[in-house]
């Protein structure tokens, strides 16, 4: 009877994604959400019946608090991603000047009938992760300057008054969508910035949604596909590798 070799293919859990990584994302997802949800209302907000000043106000200001816990999730993020472990650093999870090549190569063994397997990102998803991440501070920063010049919260918000008052008002009487007491001309100069700040705000939303749309379809698909356990890998922090990674 002839001899038959069974090759076996080794599985190991790696421990991956760290605490402040695994923090982030989730964090991240739940203000994301409530951020587009309170917009939405905000942008809606005459179809919903909320027609008086005090109710605009009011859903601005829950705006912009959201966007504060946002924007402090996002830059203890951008921290961690210079100090963080492996592969929470930018140094791993963005791309650099090997990448194209790991991109080409990785195509190949896809095309060969391979299935690569990463403790991190993939080629395609470290183009993916650039792109949201710089989404995501486009977002900050031009919703802290709507809010400095919306509704005079920090940073900018005592600069945009002080800029703003008329030479005997005092900066800070002024009031958010209040005329009193603003230099007209001033506030002729400011409002293109305004509308360019906003419309930016708005569009890199929109983009971050589709982005994050084709995120879960790419998760979901390579979940089930090509490599098990990235899921349940942003909840423990452990990836199940079958045979040896790429990137270890």
């Amino acid at each position: 009877m002839p001899n038959s070799k069974v090759t076996r293919i080794e599985i190991k859990s790696y421990a991956v994604w760290d605490k402040p990584t695994r923090l982030f994302h989730w964090v991240n997802v739940i203000l994301v959400l409530a951020l587009v949800l309170v917009g939405g209302i905000m942008m809606y907000r005459s179809e919903l019946g909320i027609t008086e000043l005090t109710g605009k106000i009011g859903l601005k200001t829950l705006h912009v608090c959201i966007g504060y816990a946002f924007a402090l999730n996002l830059l203890v993020r951008l921290v961690w991603g210079f100090v963080g472990n492996k592969y929470a650093r930018f140094s791993h999870i963005l791309p650099n000047v090997k990448t194209k090549s790991d991109l080409m190569l990785y195509k190949s063994e896809l095309a060969a009938g391979k299935n690569p397997q990463y403790l991190g990102h993939n080629p395609k998803g470290k183009f993916a992760v650039l792109a949201i991440m710089l989404l995501l501070v486009t977002i900050m920063l031009t919703g802290l300057f709507r809010a400095g010049t919306d509704i005079y919260y920090p940073p900018l918000g005592s600069a945009i008054q002080s800029y703003l008052a008329e030479s005997n008002v005092d900066p800070e009487s002024l009031q958010p969508y209040d005329e009193t007491g603003v230099d007209v001309e001033k506030a002729a100069t400011i409002k293109p910035f305004k509308g360019l700040a906003g419309e930016v705000h708005v569009y890199a939303v929109y983009l971050l949604l589709l982005l994050i749309l084709l995120h879960i379809f790419a998760v979901i698909y390579t979940e089930v596909k090509r490599q098990p356990g990235i899921i349940s890998a942003m909840f423990s922090g452990k990836k199940i590798i079958q045979g040896q990674p790429k990137d270890e």
